[in-house]
């Protein structure tokens, strides 16, 4: 079987035109004097697509790493985040506005914006999403989804939704917390499945089949671990602020897993206990 997928490689969003770039590149808490330099780093080596959040507090670098980076804003995907209600749905809008504007100015947009948790309730949820949901209608995001949602609370958007389904869902994704239930259903719906926290913060670097596989490939860990997610038609969004390791991390594309080594990967799943960060809850 020889490598098909490439650093260039889109995944369609469900009712959508958009398209977004399989690989990602994430800047969880990444602070703002480096995140800038970071998201350089990744441009240059071929990464199109970033993803930031309120929460990180850089959304304003991400959007002067792109206005700096020499390529056209066209050509690079940003997501984005809310975290939080801000009480009303009007309200909640401008705090989304803020954002764009921070990423790319008064008369920019985002590609992807996200809610961030389903953690602040059902009223918090609605509005967050019927804000969303005007943000798109308004052209100033391109796309709009979820993180960290469950089954349930994919459904519960269905009463009040003019948008459905969300276009993707970002969760807690790697070989040691695959969510199976929550992924089948969202690919069921057409819903592009994120998968942050890929590499599982370096955390299973000592993993015995993790270090069977890589050296087969002489190749690293990191690198068994992101192939392992496109492969699994994933989008997983690896985070560094080491330059080498941005650019390491998207060495993927030279060496293909076999089904035999996919299936080892897929026996290393520990369900809800494996995550390091948020298994989803599927029930509301």
């Amino acid at each position: 079987m020889t490598s098909k997928l490439a650093i260039t490689d889109v995944l369609p969003l469900p009712n959508s035109s958009v398209k977004i770039p399989q690989l990602g590149f994430g800047v969880y808490l990444s602070p703002a004097d480096t995140c800038k330099a970071s998201c350089l780093t990744a441009l240059k080596a071929g990464y199109r697509h970033i993803d930031s959040a309120q929460y990180y507090e850089n959304e304003k670098e991400v959007g002067e790493a792109v206005q700096h980076s020499g390529l056209k804003r066209s050509d690079v995907f940003i997501t984005t985040k809310i975290l939080k209600s801000a009480g009303s749905v009007e309200e909640t809008y401008e705090k989304l506005l803020d954002s764009v504007h921070k990423i790319d100015g008064k008369d920019g947009d985002v590609d992807l914006f996200l809610i961030h948790t389903p953690s602040g309730g059902s009223k918090a949820r609605k509005e967050m999403w019927l804000a969303l949901e005007r943000l798109l209608e308004n052209g100033k995001t391109k796309a709009i989804g979820v993180s960290n949602f469950g089954i349930g609370h994919i459904e519960e958007l269905k009463s009040f939704a003019k948008v459905w389904p969300p276009h993707v869902n970002q969760l807690e994704l790697h070989a040691f917390s695959q969510q199976r239930e929550v992924v089948e259903y969202c690919q069921k719906n057409g819903i592009v499945v994120e998968a942050y926290c890929p590499l599982v913060r370096n955390m299973k670097a000592n993993d015995q089949t993790l270090n069977e596989i890589a050296k087969k490939h002489g190749k690293q860990t990191g690198h068994v671990l992101i192939r392992y997610c496109l492969q699994k038609g994933w989008v997983p969004l690896p985070k560094s602020d080491n330059p080498e390791r941005i650019v390491e991390n998207a060495n993927i594309y030279d060496f293909d897993l076999t089904k035999e080594e996919m299936e080892m990967l897929d026996g290393l799943d520990q369900g809800a206990k494996g995550a390091i960060v948020e298994a989803v809850v599927n029930t509301l």
